[in-house]
């Protein structure tokens, strides 16, 4: 899996193949078809060793926020690292070893609390689609490309005076946007909404 992932690292997710991953090992491809029928297996395996970097273990931290915010940030950092993860759904796709125990970390992060298991799963949700979201965008700024909409385009349409109030913090959001101290407000943002959720019975 670390050729796949290599692959899909340094030239994107649709570089990988079986039969590149076999060239690059030098190997046939019939040997990798022994123990990997398609490339939706490939990648399945590939996101579980992911996954896997993800995992803090022993280490993770006591008291539900702290231990939420260290996996969100092992998950950023994860996701930053390989992009193309971001372009390789899990939804639908077996849950592999790496991402059950990820899982179950996360569960167990919160277990202090004494949620619902609809309440655990909806605050679980809430801040993976937040690192989610934020991953996107990092890389899409990187990129000068956000929203699929490359940055060039978007000046035209700021300076169509269209938009006057986007266009008047555009060029300070363009300077601070996408960076590791606006994830940390963000998702200390959000761990406050959900401490003052459950303080309020929502479990």
């Amino acid at each position: 899996m670390s050729t796949a992932i290599k692959i899909a690292d340094a030239e994107g997710i649709d570089a990988v193949s079986i039969r590149r991953v076999a060239g690059d090992l030098g190997v046939r491809p019939m040997s990798l078809y022994t123990y990997i029928d398609r490339k939706e297996d490939l990648l399945a395996l590939m996101r579980d060793q992911v996954s896997g970097e993800i995992l803090i273990g022993r280490d993770l931290p006591h008291g539900w926020r702290e231990a939420l915010a260290a996996i969100a940030r092992r998950t950023r950092n994860a996701a930053l690292r390989h992009p193309w993860m971001i372009d390789t759904p899990a939804h639908g796709a077996a849950l592999g070893p790496n991402a059950l125990r990820h899982v179950e970390e996360s569960i167990t992060a919160l277990e202090e609390l004494d949620l619902s298991p609809q309440v655990t799963i909806e605050i679980l949700t809430a801040v993976d689609k937040f690192v989610l979201g934020h991953v996107i965008f990092e890389i899409g700024s990187r990129s000068g490309n956000i929203g699929g909409l490359a940055q060039p385009y978007i000046d035209s349409l700021l300076a169509s005076g269209e938009f006057p109030a986007l266009s008047r913090i555009a060029a300070d959001a363009r300077a601070t946007a996408a960076t590791e101290g606006e994830f940390e407000r963000g998702l200390s943002w959000l761990l406050d909404g959900i401490a003052a959720d459950i303080s309020d019975g929502a479990g």
